[in-house]
């Protein structure tokens, strides 16, 4: 069985035995939540982000998505470098609008953190203008 990694009013995630992520959206407007993290996580892929997750799958009826696995949370990050995060991933057209650390991961295999969780981000205005992908950092 899948361990359980988050138990929330708004969402219940699990790790698969694979590694993915399964996130089962729950609670007031889960439907609208739902369809934004597809539509926020679609964007990002198709514009070439690669500090987020990839996702696999999307179920409209079950209110659960299945995405690649960005690595484990992190407990410490610095106030300069989190920030550097949020500012990049806008670079791609979109503001997260949930900015802590809760939502930063670290993924060993290339040394990078990661921004997870997109459910209330923001796609922005000019985020069908094509963009420059930031270059890769630690």
């Amino acid at each position: 069985m899948p361990e359980d990694r988050k138990d929330t009013n708004r969402a219940l995630v699990r790790i698969g035995f694979d590694g993915t992520v399964h996130k089962t959206f729950r609670g007031s407007e889960a439907a609208e939540r739902f369809a934004n993290e597809v539509r926020v996580l679609q964007h990002l892929e198709a514009r070439g982000c690669h500090f987020v997750p990839r996702l696999i799958s999307a179920d409209p009826q079950e209110l659960k998505i299945v995405t690649t696995n960005c690595g484990r949370r992190v407990e410490h990050i610095s106030d300069e470098k989190l920030r550097s995060l949020f500012v990049e991933l806008e670079s791609y057209g979109v503001r997260h609008d949930d900015p802590y650390p809760r939502n930063v991961t670290y993924r060993i295999a290339d040394g990078r953190f990661c921004l997870i969780d997109f459910e209330l981000a923001t796609l922005l205005e000019d985020a069908s203008a094509p963009t420059q992908p930031a270059p890769h950092d630690k």
